[in-house]
């Protein structure tokens, strides 16, 4: 069974700064990941990419330079750990944060995926 759970938000002023985190976990072993990526949820929006990561090259993709300026996304040596900075909080950044996972449907091979979702962390901006 593999899992993911996001950490890490919580009610910050504008201007301020979080660091989100997603731990990616599994019952079998090896465990490996093959791609990481941040999405949110806005109140009445679809959801919407931030960034994500390809596990095996480290190739770092940003929805739009304007996400790249703020958001910086990031993963530990193991590859089971993603985090999200995000800087100058606006109030419009206000929403439920999730991790999505892919995985490796068979053994270690990343040409076949499949995908899970976290809960989400909420993640609400005052002004």
């Amino acid at each position: 069974q593999v899992r993911v759970v996001e950490s890490g938000g919580g009610s910050v002023q504008a201007g301020g700064s979080l660091q989100l985190s997603c731990t990616a976990s599994a019952s079998r072993s090896p465990f490996h990941t093959c791609r990481m990526g941040w999405y949110r949820e806005a109140p009445g929006k679809a959801r919407e990419f931030i960034s994500r990561i390809e596990s095996g090259t480290g190739t770092i993709t940003y929805s739009d330079s304007s996400i790249e300026g703020r958001f910086t996304i990031s993963q530990d040596s193991s590859k089971t750990t993603l985090y999200l900075q995000i800087g100058s909080l606006e109030t419009e950044d206000t929403a439920i944060y999730l991790c999505r996972l892919d995985f490796p449907a068979y053994g270690s091979d990343c040409q076949s995926t499949r995908t899970i979702w976290g809960q989400g962390t909420q993640v609400t901006v005052s002004s």
